[in-house]
Parts: structure tokens; C-alpha cells; sequence
């Protein structure tokens, strides 16, 4: 009889404890001058472009290449290009349960995004742009968790900053929307 009591009290105890948040988010590196944004859509990503800009005067005198823009399929539909389709354009379109799982790259803290690399949890990589000036890595803080928002910045040449939200997909649920974290995201310009 005891015993029983003993083990009810640790269950109950275990059940009190707090819920980690499910979501998590990298924040944004880069200069981030310009317009804000944040990606949004209904389900989980299920493709990506990103435009690489190798503007000759910009890389002879920065020895450099940038992200010029990039866009993210959620489910069916494609967001808003974020930034500009300027330059070669890199896609790659997710398998059924796979999910990205890191962003990382190189940015440059006087301007641009320089690169860009999409990690799968297959183990797949998009990448765009050249791997010069300083390293960022993202990744979410929880297991299971994966990319649902890409936010930062861009004006009228490219990304000048990125950051990276991350949450679990209930593929079960309905809705699953990420409108109403990107307008919370973004800080409105006056």
C-alpha cells in the first residue's frame, strides 16, 4: 500500500513539472538595415529558393558574393520572394517528412547575407552564395522542432539580416498557420 502511495506522488510530482516552450528562436545576424520581414504559411515548408547575387563590381571589390532574395513553400503554396530574384537561383523541394533542421552561412557585418546553407533532417543541404566573411549556425533548441520562419532583412540589393524560428509541426491538427508569429515578428516601419 505504500508503495502505491510512493509511486502516485512521484507521478503526480512529474505531472506538475513545467512544459518547455515548444518553439525557440535564433536570433538574427547581419548589418540589418532595410525592410523587415518574416516568412509565413499553412503546414511545414516544403521547398526553398534563394537567389544568389555575384554582382561583378560588388565581389571584384568585396571578394564576394549575397543572398539577393529567397522564398519558402509552405505545403502547396509559395510565400512572397523575400529581398530580390537577382542572380542564379538554387531550389530545392523537401521530400514528404523532411524538414529543415539547420540554417546556416557566412554573413558580412557591414552589408549582406554572403551564404547560405538549408540542412535537412535527411541530411540534404541547399546552399547559395560564398562561404566568405563570419559564420552563423542555427538550430532549434528542442528535439522534433524545425523551421518555420525565416525573419531578418533586406533592401534594395539583398538580405542584410536572418533569423530563424523554430517550432513542431502538427501535421494532424488543422491550421498550423505562421501568420500570426511573422506579423509578430516584424516591427513595423513608421
Amino acid at each position: 500500500m505504500f508503495l502505491i502511495l510512493v509511486v502516485t506522488m512521484f507521478l503526480a510530482g512529474c505531472l506538475a513539472l513545467p512544459i518547455k516552450d515548444p518553439y525557440s528562436y535564433s536570433s538574427a545576424v547581419g548589418q540589418g538595415g532595410g525592410t523587415p520581414f518574416a516568412s509565413y504559411g499553412e503546414g511545414r515548408i516544403t521547398g526553398v529558393r534563394v537567389w544568389e547575387n555575384n554582382n561583378y563590381y560588388y565581389y571584384y571589390y568585396n571578394n564576394n558574393a549575397y543572398i539577393s532574395g529567397f522564398q519558402l513553400r509552405y505545403g502547396n503554396t509559395w510565400s512572397p520572394v523575400f529581398g530580390n530574384e537577382v542572380g542564379e537561383k538554387q531550389e530545392m523541394d523537401l521530400f514528404n517528412d523532411e524538414a529543415i533542421v539547420e540554417v546556416s552561412g557566412k554573413y558580412n557585418p557591414a552589408d549582406y547575407i554572403c551564404y547560405l546553407v538549408l540542412t535537412t533532417n535527411m541530411g540534404r543541404t541547399l546552399s547559395a552564395g560564398m562561404p566568405n566573411q563570419v559564420s552563423f549556425n542555427f538550430y532549434p533548441s528542442n528535439m522534433g522542432n524545425e523551421l518555420r520562419i525565416l525573419s531578418g532583412r533586406f533592401n534594395g540589393a539583398g538580405i542584410t539580416s536572418i533569423g530563424a524560428h523554430w517550432g513542431f509541426v502538427d501535421m494532424e491538427g488543422a491550421g498550423n498557420s505562421t501568420l500570426g508569429t511573422a506579423l509578430e515578428t516584424v516591427t513595423p516601419i513608421y
